[in-house]
């Protein structure tokens, strides 16, 4: 602005200077009113008060870059804990699936040991039925009363014999019994002490998982009152620096007026220089035609501010867990956790490599939808050389887990975390990698 008034000034003396010359007769040329002239307390006073609200400024986006520091330390955190849960479902699918196969063997011991509780009985009826067979014929096992009224030493014999493999079998089926009760009785055992072990099991693994869920749970509405506490100083530092940007063009609008009226009076004693040298020569009927001075065209990379100018088209569109492509904003994926909280899933946006691919797109650059590869698209450059088109990456124990475009004078645009939308930003030194990358 100040540029335009002052090329309106040496027009507007070119303009004096050729009537002079073309033979005014005397007569001075009209000279235009000064403009305002503002007081060294005025402008004294608005440095005074931008600079109270610089200072104010500085602290809110202080304090705004620990809050989402800590936001990002909090984020790490829940995606922890998400794992840990993710884990602990897993371990309860497991324990569950042993539980059910121990119910099962379980089931199939309690129908042996059936089994052999029948077998039981039944020995037992054929012992009792041999028994009471001995006993209606007076005979018991081994007693001499088996022996009496055989008729001749060879029918004794036979008796003996047939009495022989009697007892024989009776002292099976007792060993038949013993075997089978000692049977039952193991398979009672093992079967208790699996149905223990596994039932044991599933609870450890149900409330390992309920530990989990809760801590999980805990840690994300640790981050949602972060974000909205980051939220809040967002808010107070956009309206502090509403004040700032206000205060300063107050200050130099006033330092404008001041060169404005300076010029003013350095043009206007040209001009009656010009008029008095003008009067006194009376020059020749010809005088030189003065030609301005051609406008110098100066342009930053076109592919650079093309990068920059599409990342920023995307202002306030929402951010979408694996959203964003070349051609724009795209539906957001579900992650089983945070994004998932927050909708993400449902919403049209970008994540923040998503919005990378997109602005990049734009120069002809082909980005991964992943920070980590797009740390590793270009070179990496110190933080100290840093300039307008570069990327920033953020990392967790050496981890990449956030990149953003770096717009100079301190400033990045980024698609920040769930719940939030793309933004303009002070650059946060907390947590960035030393270095940034420059594709272009």
């Amino acid at each position: 602005m100040l540029s335009t008034h002052r090329a309106a000034r040496r027009i507007g003396a070119l303009v004096l200077l050729s009537a002079v010359g073309l033979g005014a007769t005397g007569t001075g040329a009209a000279v235009p009113p000064p403009p305002p002239n503002p007081s060294d307390a005025e402008i004294q006073s608005g440095k005074a008060e931008a600079q109270r609200t610089a200072g104010e400024a500085g602290e809110l986006a202080n304090r705004l870059a620990e809050a989402e520091s800590r936001l990002v330390g909090l984020q790490s955190q829940v995606e922890v804990k998400m794992e840990d849960a993710n884990k602990a479902r897993v371990d309860l699918e497991r324990a569950e699936s042993a539980h059910g196969q121990a119910r099962s063997a379980a089931d199939a011991a309690a129908a042996e040991a059936r089994a052999a509780a029948g077998q039981i009985e039944a020995q037992r009826g054929r012992l009792d039925q041999f028994a009471a067979s001995s006993y209606r014929q007076g005979s018991r096992l081994g007693s001499i009363t088996a022996y009496v009224g055989a008729r001749n030493p060879q029918e004794m014999l036979e008796r003996a014999s047939l009495l022989d493999a009697i007892s024989d079998s009776q002292l099976d089926v007792l060993d038949d019994l013993e075997r089978a009760r000692i049977e039952k009785v193991n398979k009672d055992s093992l079967t208790r002490a699996a149905l223990a072990e596994a039932e044991a099991k599933r609870r450890a693994a149900d409330e390992a998982r309920a530990t989990a869920e809760a801590a999980q749970q805990t840690a994300i509405q640790a981050r949602a009152q972060q974000a909205e506490q980051a939220q809040g100083l967002q808010a107070d530092r956009d309206s502090v620096q509403a004040e700032l940007d206000a205060a300063r063009s107050r200050v130099s609008g006033l330092q404008a007026q001041r060169a404005d009226y300076q010029e003013w009076q350095e043009d206007k004693t040209r001009e009656e220089q010009a008029a008095a040298e003008a009067a006194a020569s009376r020059p020749a009927a010809n005088h030189q035609s003065g030609s301005s001075e051609p406008a110098g065209s100066s342009s930053s990379s076109g592919d650079v501010e093309a990068v920059v100018s599409r990342a920023l088209s995307q202002l306030g569109m929402p951010y979408a867990w694996g959203g964003g492509n070349s051609r724009g904003p795209t539906r957001g994926i579900r992650d089983g956790g945070v994004a998932d909280s927050y909708g993400d899933y449902a919403k049209i946006g970008f994540d923040c490599s998503g919005l990378m691919i997109y602005a990049f797109s734009a120069a002809g650059v082909s980005l991964d939808h992943y920070s980590g590869y797009q740390a590793q698209s270009g070179k990496r450059v110190p933080l100290s050389q840093m300039r307008r088109g570069d990327m920033l990456f953020w990392d967790d124990g050496g981890a990449i887990h956030h990149v953003a475009l770096y717009l100079g004078n301190g400033k990045m645009v980024e698609a920040p975390y769930s719940g939030s939308r793309v933004r303009v930003t002070s650059v946060r030194y907390s947590g960035i990698t030393p270095y940034a990358v420059r594709v272009l």
